[in-house]
C-alpha cells in the first residue's frame, strides 16, 4: 500500500526555516516564519493567557470531552468579539475547530456538502493553506486579482473585473484583515463594491479572520467582516485566536455560518457538528477556554487588550521605521507603501533573484515571493535589511 505513495510537495515556508537553522552565520535574520515575534525574537505568552491558566489550574474538574461543537460559551464570546451583535445571534451556527486552519478546512468542507459545483474565488495571492486545502479536497478554484506590485497596494480594478465571473451559488473568499500574505487590504468602500456585486449574482461570502486587533485595533479590525456579515444573507467566517491571543499550539479556532433566516440555524448547526464528527469528533478546548474567561472577565480582558495593544503598536512602529529607512537610502518613496501595509506581513516586490541574493549574502530568509514577517523585525535589524535590500539592487 504505502509503495503507492508519492511524494508531496515540500512546504516553502518550512523549508526556508530548515535552512535558515542550518545556516551558520551569527547576524542572520528570520523574517520567513509566520508567528508573532517580539524584540528578543521570542515568541511570548500573554499575561493575561497566564493570568487564566493559573485561574483554570485552580478550579477546573474535568478533562472530559466538551459537545461536538465545543463549549457554547466559547462560541458565543467569540461572535460577540468578532461581529458584536450586526447580526441576531439565532441565525449563527458555530462550531470550535482546531486552530484557525481548522476552521477554514470546514468551512470548505461545508461548501462542498452544500453546493458541490461551487466555484471558489481565491485572492492573487492568498495564504497558500487556502489554495492547498482546495485543492486536496478537489474542489474548483478560480483566482481574482489582488495586489500590485507596482503601487505596493490592492489592484482593485483588476479584482473587480475578475468578479464579473461570479455566478449563483459561488464562493468568494475574502481576508478579514491584514491581508496574508501581502498587508495590503480593501477599504471599507471597496468591501461594500465586493458584497453589492456578491449580492447582486447571489454569491456567498466566506471570510478568514485570522489577525483581528493586529492592524488597527480590535473594532477597526472587524468592521470588514462586520459590513459583509449584516449585508449578505448567509456568510462563512473562519476565526482564529492563533495570533491576537498568542495560543498557537493550544489550536483554537471557530467557524461561523450565518444562515438567511433563524430556521435554517438548526440545521446548519447540525452539519457544522456532524463535521466535526467526521473529521475529528471533538474540538480542543483548553485554549477555547482561556479565550472565554479572558473574554468575559472585565479585569483579564482589560490585560488581554493592554498587551495586544503593545503588539500591535510595535510592529506599526517597525513598519513606519522600515519605510522610513528604505525611504533614506533610496532617495525615493518606493517602499512607503510598507508603513500603509497592515498585520504581520508585507510582500515587497523584490523579486525571486533578488530575495535570493538578499538570503546569500546577507543571511536575511524571506518567502520567495519577497514576503516578509514585520514581526521577526526589531529596531536593531530594520536598518540591516534596508541595507540589503538596497544593496542587492532593488
Amino acid at each position: 500500500m504505502f509503495s503507492n505513495l508519492k511524494p508531496q510537495p515540500a512546504d516553502k515556508i518550512l523549508a526556508l526555516m530548515a535552512a535558515y537553522r542550518e545556516d551558520p552565520r551569527d547576524q542572520k535574520i528570520d523574517l520567513g516564519v509566520g508567528v508573532y515575534k517580539n524584540a528578543e525574537g521570542v515568541t511570548p505568552v500573554m499575561r493575561a493567557i497566564k493570568t487564566a491558566e493559573k485561574q483554570l489550574w485552580e478550579v477546573e474538574t474535568t478533562k472530559s470531552y466538551t459537545g461536538l461543537a465545543g463549549d457554547p460559551a466559547f462560541a458565543d464570546a467569540m461572535i460577540k468579539l468578532v461581529l458584536d451583535g450586526v447580526v441576531a445571534r439565532d441565525r449563527i451556527a458555530a462550531v470550535a475547530t482546531p486552530g484557525g486552519t481548522g476552521a477554514v478546512r470546514q468551512a470548505f468542507e461545508c461548501i462542498r456538502m452544500a453546493n458541490p459545483e461551487a466555484r471558489v474565488f481565491v485572492s492573487n495571492p492568498t495564504w497558500p493553506n487556502h489554495l492547498s486545502i482546495l485543492k486536496f479536497l478537489n474542489m474548483p478554484t478560480v483566482e481574482y486579482r489582488y495586489f500590485d506590485s507596482e503601487t505596493g497596494g490592492v489592484d482593485f480594478d483588476g479584482l473587480m473585473e475578475d468578479l464579473n465571473q461570479l455566478k449563483a451559488g459561488d464562493v468568494v473568499l475574502l481576508h478579514g484583515c491584514c491581508h496574508n500574505p501581502t498587508g495590503a487590504n480593501l477599504t471599507l468602500d471597496q468591501f461594500q463594491a465586493v458584497v453589492d456585486k456578491m449580492n447582486e449574482v447571489g454569491a456567498v461570502p466566506m471570510i478568514d479572520i485570522a489577525y483581528q486587533g493586529f492592524g488597527d485595533g480590535l473594532d477597526e479590525d472587524a468592521a470588514a467582516t462586520r459590513l459583509v456579515a449584516k449585508s449578505c444573507p448567509e456568510v462563512l467566517i473562519a476565526a482564529s485566536c492563533s495570533k491576537n491571543f498568542g495560543i498557537y499550539r493550544e489550536r483554537t479556532g471557530l467557524l461561523m455560518a450565518i444562515s438567511e433566516n433563524a430556521s435554517l440555524t438548526p440545521v446548519t448547526q447540525g452539519n457544522l457538528a456532524f463535521l466535526n464528527r467526521q473529521n475529528f469528533s471533538f474540538p480542543p478546548d483548553h485554549g477555547a477556554r482561556l479565550v472565554t474567561m479572558i473574554l468575559t472577565d472585565d479585569a483579564l480582558r482589560a490585560e488581554w487588550q493592554t498587551e495586544l495593544e503593545e503588539v500591535r503598536l510595535s510592529m506599526l512602529g517597525l513598519r513606519e521605521q522600515l519605510a522610513s529607512e528604505l525611504r533614506r537610502l533610496s532617495n525615493s518613496d518606493r517602499f512607503d507603501f510598507v508603513a500603509r501595509h497592515r498585520g504581520m506581513f508585507s510582500r515587497l516586490g523584490l523579486s525571486p533573484e533578488l530575495v535570493e541574493k538578499v538570503r546569500a549574502e546577507h543571511g536575511i530568509y524571506m518567502v520567495g515571493d519577497s514576503r516578509i514577517n514585520i514581526a521577526g523585525l526589531n529596531a536593531q535589524t530594520v536598518p540591516v535589511l534596508a541595507d540589503a535590500i538596497i544593496k542587492v539592487g532593488a
